[in-house]
């Protein structure tokens, strides 16, 4: 047997019968004692390997509960357009990459945000997009993936004319005087372009899911819930890439695949179910999609949205088939995992689930950004988990506000009433939308604010503790797999599962979490990462 003792730290427990210890007894990659250093060491000691936290701080194991690993790894080949903070330097980023590209060559880029651009730059047009890139077709994915731009090169290798069908759920944004294309596609009319792109081949996504799986781990995820099936080509290909690097090159992190939901008949022909793999690699719920983003106002509102009256957003499926992909999940046994941002779309989903009885491991709603009184009652269910991402609240505020108005507002994020009123919840950073550090996401939970702001938090009734921040980030994303009795707090029999930090998350001012990095990574008793 191998045991391993992480001593002279200061290590949270998670456990409230032990919420500090200095020293943590791994054997066989389960947690076998901890307590006092020197308690540890003179019971296990002989034929241990010793690892010296030198005083620093450590937690269970982090646990992302929403993100993307494969379009993560994906993003990382694309133009970057997340530092583009005005119209005009977004297009001089499109036109040096397109200045280095072969004709009808795709440049495909991700996260621009209008949002932060300078006052009165606006969006780039089409004939903008065709000015900067007229031999290249463009594909720039919104940094909430919700909206994409193309130009018109796209559109003619695409096969674009005026009375072409739009998928369902799916929006060509024309100008309303010339009835042509904006250049915005919104929701599911990308796929009217995706087909078109190249794919890259098997050992390309093999080397982007393995850059972004060591990304995670170099930010103290020890654990990942991680919908891949669009950007990885199907369940069958995306388990098997998620197999080969984390079962078979041993790289640790475990991970948690969601099923979109179009391949759900995968599901039967490969005869997997929830919870099928192992402790590294399981199959998680099936996702989706309720709604859209609040930043195109795609979100599915019960009002009207407060800064444009003429739209309330719109459903991706009208209610009765909504729960058509709700029942054949059922009958797979298999939770969902459903994006519901608006309110209106939350409702919907918790409408279908409220005429079946529940699987074997809880349904989660992703995001449920946008909520009210009545649906605070409904999701306050030992069969429901609210799967939020704290980050969001950096990049939404403070424009949010004046998009859904000050009375909404007060329903929104509101993360500690949620806690209070028994809502299970867990937390992610849905990356690449947002980055994929949690202490991003902690900063915000515990601040209600975005880094630079130096205000008292937007509505700051709602901070939530340090222990409360990291609970999302731990024992939450346990629980939403029914694994809290494996991982989630570092107790006897649990996993050695650990992330170390170069501060003490407990004793610093709520800032400093922005320089706070992460310096050790433990899977199983084993270190995967070390800076």
């Amino acid at each position: 047997m191998t045991t391993t003792i992480f001593t002279n730290g200061r290590i949270y427990t998670g456990d409230p019968q032990k919420p500090f210890v200095q020293a943590v007894v791994a054997r066989d990659g389960r947690v076998h004692d901890l307590g006092a250093a020197d308690d540890m060491l003179l019971h296990w000691g002989k034929d241990a390997r010793i690892v010296d936290l030198e005083g620093r701080t450590a937690t269970p194991g982090l646990i992302d509960s929403h993100l993307h690993l494969g379009w993560l790894g994906l993003a990382f080949l694309q133009l970057d357009l997340t530092k583009a903070a005005s119209k005009d330097e977004m297009l001089s980023l499109i036109r040096q990459r397109a200045q280095q590209t072969a004709p009808d060559e795709w440049i495909e880029g991700f996260g621009w945000d209008e949002n932060l651009f300078a006052e009165g730059g606006g969006i780039p047009t089409i004939e903008e997009l065709d000015q900067v890139a007229p031999h290249c077709p463009l594909m720039l994915s919104r940094i909430c993936g919700h909206a994409n731009l193309v130009n018109s090169r796209a559109l003619e290798l695409a096969g674009y004319r005026p009375d072409m069908a739009v998928p369902a759920g799916g929006v060509i944004v024309r100008d309303p005087a010339t009835g042509k294309p904006t250049g915005m596609l919104l929701e599911n009319a990308s796929a009217l372009i995706k087909p078109h792109i190249p794919k890259p081949g098997y050992e390309a996504l093999k080397k982007a899911l393995r850059s972004s799986i060591r990304y995670a781990l170099s930010h103290g995820l020890t654990g990942a819930h991680t919908e891949d099936c669009r950007e990885l080509n199907g369940l069958a290909q995306t388990y098997r890439l998620y197999d080969e690097l984390i079962n078979g090159e041993q790289l640790g992190l475990r991970c948690n695949l969601l099923v979109y939901y179009p391949h759900m008949h995968e599901l039967r022909d490969l005869q997997m179910y929830a919870g099928y793999g192992n402790h590294h690699v399981n199959i998680g719920a099936v996702k989706i999609f309720a709604d859209g983003a609040l930043g195109r106002r795609t979100a599915y509102l019960s009002v009207p949205y407060a800064d444009d009256p003429a739209t309330s957003g719109y459903p991706v499926h009208e209610q009765e088939a909504l729960t058509e992909l709700v029942r054949q999940a059922r009958e797979l046994q298999m939770p969902i995992a459903a994006h519901t941002i608006g309110d209106k779309a939350l409702e919907m989903v918790l409408d279908s689930l409220d005429q079946f009885a529940p699987a074997a491991y809880r349904d989660r709603l992703i995001h449920t950004q946008i909520l009210r009184p009545d649906l605070l009652d409904r999701l306050a269910h030992p069969h429901r988990i609210a799967d939020i991402q704290p980050r969001f609240l950096a990049g939404d505020f403070p424009w949010v506000i004046e998009r859904v108005g000050e009375e909404r507002i007060k329903y929104s994020y509101i993360w500690k009433t949620m806690l209070e009123r028994g809502i299970i919840c867990a937390a992610g950073s849905d990356t690449p939308v947002e980055p994929i550090d949690p202490l991003l996401g902690m900063h915000a939970a515990v601040t209600r604010k975005a880094p630079g702001e130096t205000h008292g938090g937007y509505l700051p009734h709602e901070k939530l503790t340090m222990q409360e921040a990291i609970r999302l980030f731990t024992l939450g994303g346990a629980t939403v797999t029914g694994e809290d009795h494996l991982k989630g707090t570092l107790t006897r029999g649990k996993f050695a599962d650990l992330t170390v930090y170069s501060c003490d998350l407990f004793t610093i001012e709520p800032d400093e979490l922005l320089s706070t990095k992460t310096v050790m990574t433990v899977i199983g008793g084993e270190v995967v990462y070390s800076r």
